[in-house]
């Protein structure tokens, strides 16, 4: 009896330990772990008959639930999101550490800034007080002097490592010390997620940025020193002499170009010398200045077309970080010699603004760019390389300086004048033209290029919205038969002028992005233009156009920065060597003194649209100043177009050429006059079309239809009037759209946030309609509850997602849709708000 007591227990223990096994954690054998990460490595989360299959194919499996298989691959999901949090949280708080460190430095710069300042004021006290001495040099500037140094010092070893120390004192004494009086660059907010902490001098052309990257010194140093490969307006750089330093150190003698950005102003070039050493701390030093001697350089010949412009001591201060990466302080200052260029050009080569966009911060974002395509970080389009499409970009920018520019050791040449000189025509009958460096894939021509080319000052137009406006709108300026001729010229290789076919553009422009650097301030992208023969004999050709095109500045919050819109056509199949023949515009802002902020109603009235409304956001969001102002300043225009010729055919096609590019910029002055603001009140802008409430009364209607469908209030209550009112919901968090009650609802407006949940502009908001911004499932939840919002006058829509203009998918909490009411109970439109938008 007790023998059967027992083994009933002993039975029944072993029945409850083989079901709690079922469900507590299994301990793996190393082959068995093995066989599970290889299927993880292939698919995290395999399906029910994965697994199952998984089971049957790996017999030492055999003994495991397939329970607990799918638990193994739940914590190995848990577990990887687990590292790369953990991983994400890590270089976070290096950032964090490293611009604690960064801005405690500035602080003690800071300081000891106040205190020269004190001296120096207490001084100039001093020396008011004793009026009976001469007047003495008022000049207390604090920007260093730097002495010309004879030429001979360049043929002394001795006497260039005597430069070369200077040089680093000097250097040094701005990037960390109290040489220049720096002062915050304005609209760049410093932090984590910013570039870095950028300043500017008032006294002289100097800028300088310190900031985190996560590479290594030496590296950015390499990459640094390239400086064509990432200064887009250096074209070449020639280092002429190498001779060895102390302390593992080089220095170099340096021959540099550099385009000038407008046909209105000479290229600059610089003769330097640039030394390279190591601290005792570790850190490793870059830096560079001018020698005398204008006419010195390797061919004196070649540097007839340029203006010799001084280079100050400048260069890089990279310091090793602690758990990886450098901190690096970057000092440019020039001395663009402005004396040489028309008055009205002479603001662009004082600014301290555009040196720093131009040069100090494209060298921090280039390095960050690079830092982040080596971690992966970076996703691009086409499956393209990150390494391919820079060189795309770099080759476009580079053949539209030229194009601008017109060396004559590139074979260019002007034509003969027809009398008019709104345009300047040039000719390169050079063989083999290409805008790389490799005459592999250079451009074999029977006959040249021929490029007519204009700049003209504009007056109160935003470059930023002009770039927008002609990118996204370019059937109101383009010819698609020119498109057209320079696509089939460059794909055929034949540059026959026979005469364009007739083909109807309609209209449509499909833009594919290809990527965008890390700060988003330029886009590469493809661009599909759709055309129809007019003919059935050619209605079995594909007439559609394609151009690769790069679109930078459209930022209005970028202070000193150009934009530009460059493009070349292109074969559609996209090869890396295919050929370029570049052509575009650059807007160049040439006031010193630009909109802080922008938080006025300005109506900006566009070709193919009734109108359209655009609430700037603010251009230094630190400040939080929201007073409305309205920009006023200038901006130099300039238009380079390129086309193919054969030599018997190069006065039709001149001919041609003059008459497009004529009527290219007669449509852009329309445009500009269009999209300019109004000399209104700076409080209200005028209406935005006939019979359209004004915004200030359209975000009242807004409000009020809101509160009186739903109950609640979309804004605080405490504001009264309508500017408040629409600064409120331009500010909103939630992405709020407003659309017509038409067959085919289209976007009339849109706060803030709902152009950046949308990735567009509110220029081109209204070629967005409704139906667009939903997926499948979004459009059958809005047609299921459109019938109860049109009688009970809301809805709620459920989570779900849509889609931006860029195609990036958006995941929302909660939609909300109403009628929004105007005067007398009229329905004006319907508003959306999109509660809780994330990008997926």
């Amino acid at each position: 009896m007790a023998m059967a007591v027992a083994l009933h227990r002993e039975s029944s223990s072993s029945s409850i330990n083989k079901h709690l096994d079922n469900g507590k954690y299994v301990r793996y054998t190393a082959e068995q772990v093995e066989a599970l990460e290889r299927v993880y490595a292939e698919c995290p989360k395999p399906s029910s008959m994965r697994r199952q299959q998984l089971i049957r194919e790996c017999p030492i499996l055999s003994n495991i639930e397939p329970k607990q298989i799918k638990v193994w691959f739940q914590n190995r999901r848990c577990r990887e999101k687990q590292r790369k949090e953990a991983s994400r949280l890590q270089t976070v708080n290096r950032k964090l550490t490293a611009m604690n460190r960064l801005l405690m430095e500035e602080n003690d710069r800071l300081q000891k800034q106040v205190s020269q300042l004190v001296y120096e004021n207490g001084y100039m006290r001093q020396q008011l007080q004793n009026a009976s001495a001469a007047t003495t040099d008022g000049s207390c500037e604090s920007v260093v002097t730097t002495p010309q140094h004879p030429l001979r010092d360049a043929n002394n070893p001795a006497g260039l490592l005597s430069i070369a120390e200077e040089t680093l004192t000097e250097f040094l004494s701005k990037a960390t010390g109290t040489a220049v009086d720096w002062v915050q660059m304005p609209g760049m907010k410093p932090g984590p997620d910013s570039v870095g902490i950028v300043a500017i001098s008032h006294s002289g052309v100097a800028a300088r940025a310190c900031g985190l990257v996560s590479l290594e010194p030496t590296k950015i140093a390499e990459i640094l020193k390239d400086r064509p490969s990432w200064f887009r307006d250096c074209r070449s750089l020639e280092v002429l002499t190498i001779l060895p330093a102390g302390n593992g150190g080089t220095i170099e003698l340096l021959y540099m170009q550099m385009y000038a950005p407008t046909t209105l102003a000479p290229a600059r070039d610089f003769w330097t010398l640039r030394y390279t050493t190591s601290l005792e701390d570790g850190s490793l030093v870059v830096c560079e200045r001018s020698l005398s001697d204008s006419g010195a350089g390797p061919n004196a010949s070649a540097a007839s077309q340029f203006v010799r412009a001084e280079m100050l001591p400048s260069g890089y201060l990279i310091r090793p970080c602690d758990g990886g990466g450098s901190i690096i302080h970057i000092v440019d200052h020039l001395d663009l010699e402005a004396w040489s260029v028309p008055e009205v050009l002479r603001p662009l080569y004082e600014s301290s603004k555009v040196v720093a966009q131009k040069l100090t911060i494209a060298a921090l974002r280039h390095i960050r760019q690079i830092a982040q395509e080596s971690s992966g970080e970076v996703a691009y389009g086409l499956g393209r390389q990150p390494a391919v499409l820079r060189t795309f970009s770099q080759r476009l920018s580079r053949g539209f300086n030229d194009a601008i520019n017109g060396f004559d050791d590139d074979g260019w040449s002007l034509m003969n004048c027809d009398g008019a000189e709104d345009v300047v025509v040039a000719v390169n009958s050079t063989k083999n033209m290409s805008t790389v460096a490799n005459p592999a894939i250079a451009l074999p021509l029977p006959g040249g290029i021929l490029c007519v080319k204009a700049s003209m000052l504009l007056r109160n137009v935003p470059p930023a919205l002009l770039a927008r406006f002609l990118r996204e709108h370019r059937s109101e300026w383009a010819d698609f038969n020119v498109d057209a001729y320079s696509a089939v010229s460059l794909k055929a290789g034949s540059y026959a002028f026979q005469g364009m076919r007739s083909t109807r553009f309609s209209g449509s422009q499909v833009i594919m992005p290809l990527g965008q650097t890390v700060e988003h301030e330029e886009m590469l992208e493809v661009i599909r233009l759709e055309g129809h023969p007019l003919s059935q004999e050619e209605a079995v050709l594909s007439r559609d156009i394609h151009l690769l095109q790069i679109c930078s500045g459209v930022d209005e919050n970028a202070v000193g920065a150009c934009s530009e819109l460059v493009f070349a056509p292109i074969d559609e199949m996209f090869p890396d060597d295919a050929p370029l023949l570049p052509s575009g515009f650059r807007i160049i802002p040439l006031d010193s003194k630009t909109c802080d902020t922008q938080d006025a109603i300005i109506a900006h009235r566009t070709l193919d649209l009734a109108s359209s409304l655009e609430v700037g956001p603010a251009m230094n969001r630190a400040s939080g100043d929201a007073s409305p102002s309205i920009c006023n300043g200038r901006s130099v225009l300039t238009i380079a177009f390129q086309f193919p010729f054969e030599n018997h055919l190069q006065d039709n096609v001149a001919t041609m050429a003059r008459h497009y590019v004529r009527s290219v910029i007669t449509s852009v002055q329309r445009v500009a006059m269009a999209i300019a603001p109004s000399g209104l009140s700076t409080h209200m802008g005028p209406k935005l079309s006939p019979g359209s409430p004004e915004a200030l009364t359209l975000s009242q209607w807004i409000s009020q239809s809101y509160s009186y469908h739903l109950g609640t209030e979309l804004l605080r209550s405490d504001c009264q009037s309508g500017d408040s009112v629409l600064k409120q919901l331009w500010h909103h968090p939630d992405a709020i759209l407003c659309c017509s009650l038409k067959s085919l609802p289209v976007f009339t407006f849109a706060n803030q946030a709902g152009l950046d949940m949308l990735e567009t502009t509110l220029v081109a908001l209204q070629d967005i309609t409704l139906d667009k911004i939903f997926d499948e499932s979004g459009r059958k939840a809005l047609c299921s509850d459109f019938s109860k919002m049109m009688q009970q006058g809301f809805a709620y829509l459920p989570p779900g997602l849509c889609i931006s203009t860029m195609g990036r998918h958006i995941s929302y909490e909660q939609a909300i849709a109403w009628k929004v009411f105007a005067e007398e109970n009229t329905v004006h439109c319907l508003a959306f708000s999109f509660v809780n938008w994330s990008f997926v």
